[in-house]
């Protein structure tokens, strides 16, 4: 199977931001974070303790959230060329053939360590820092069900 894209930049934004949310530690530090916001409002408000916790829970919170949302996918995006090109992608059975005007890359099924799937990509990881987003604008129903099946079949 083979179809060609290239990436949208609002998408690609929102994709990143999956990306970052997955994250096992990025997960524990906005549960840890969220917990102390909500304490110390609660601890605030039943005035035990002074402002400045609660002020500097919320400012922590908003520091936190921002990076995770803005700061982190902008960055990325803008130092990432490749989300610039376009593309036309090759699914075997046995290999993912990426084609553009500057090369071909091909990588074996086995050097992917898992996948995800979110609103509008397949997030196709290498390992947990360097992934692939495969866009799923431009496939039809069809395609997106055979890709889906393929991945199962591959991951699990």
């Amino acid at each position: 199977m083979q179809f060609s894209f290239s990436y949208d930049k609002k998408k690609v934004i929102q994709g990143l931001r999956y990306h970052f949310i997955s994250k096992r530690e990025i997960k524990w530090m906005m549960i840890l974070v969220n917990v102390f916001a909500i304490i110390s409002a609660v601890l605030f408000y039943t005035q035990k303790i002074r402002p400045q916790p609660f002020l500097l829970g919320s400012l922590i919170w908003i520091l936190m959230m921002s990076g995770v949302w803005y700061v982190l996918p902008y960055s990325i995006y803008k130092k990432t060329a490749t989300f610039k090109d376009k593309f036309i992608i090759y699914f075997t059975e046995e290999t993912i053939r990426l084609e553009n005007e500057k090369g071909i890359a091909e990588w074996y099924w086995r050097d992917f360590s898992k996948y995800f799937e979110s609103p509008h990509f397949f997030h196709l990881y290498v390992d947990e820092k360097t992934f692939f987003l495969v866009p799923k604008e431009n496939m039809n129903e069809a395609l997106i069900h055979e890709l889906r099946e393929l991945l199962q079949k591959k991951f699990h």
